[in-house]
């Protein structure tokens, strides 16, 4: 909650390039600062770029309600995109879930902050390890095939 708003959309967009989408953050693109029409960005589906995500981020403290997902899809359409993820801090109203449920030809995912932060610590965005441990135990199927 205490990035800027510029900062916020490239740690999502950065956690999705660290999920594997877009292959690097070369192939991201942010849409320019003012009236972003409803996208924050773009990041490829795969390294080919065979299909385009749109994303909106959302730094919010209150729920997502529908009207913003409704805004979301009318941009997507604005684009000529079919899928997007919107990221949020906060959580997503139910009948912004039930919204996103009944879509037909667009496919919207919902990331709230507890999912948002599990994906962070999973793939390493934002986050430093201290110390790891390896705790090792003999692997008794590998003794019991070198009898055989």
């Amino acid at each position: 909650m205490h990035l800027p708003p510029e900062g916020f959309e490239q740690l999502v967009l950065r956690l999705l390039v660290g999920m594997g989408y877009g292959g690097s953050m070369a192939g991201v693109q942010g849409v320019a600062r003012g009236a972003d029409g409803g996208v924050d960005g773009m990041v490829n589906q795969d390294h080919l770029g065979l299909d385009c995500i749109c994303i909106q981020a959302k730094r919010w403290e209150g729920s997502v309600g529908r009207p913003v997902i409704q805004g979301f899809v009318g941009a997507l359409a604005g684009v000529g995109a079919s899928k997007g993820v919107i990221m949020t801090t906060s959580t997503f109203a139910q009948s912004a879930q039930e919204y996103v449920k009944a879509l037909t030809d667009r496919r919207i995912i919902l990331v709230d902050g507890n999912l948002m932060t599990t994906l962070m610590l999973k793939h390493g965005i934002g986050v430093s390890a201290r110390q790891s441990y390896a705790i090792q135990r003999m692997d008794e199927d590998f003794f019991l095939e070198l009898e055989d």
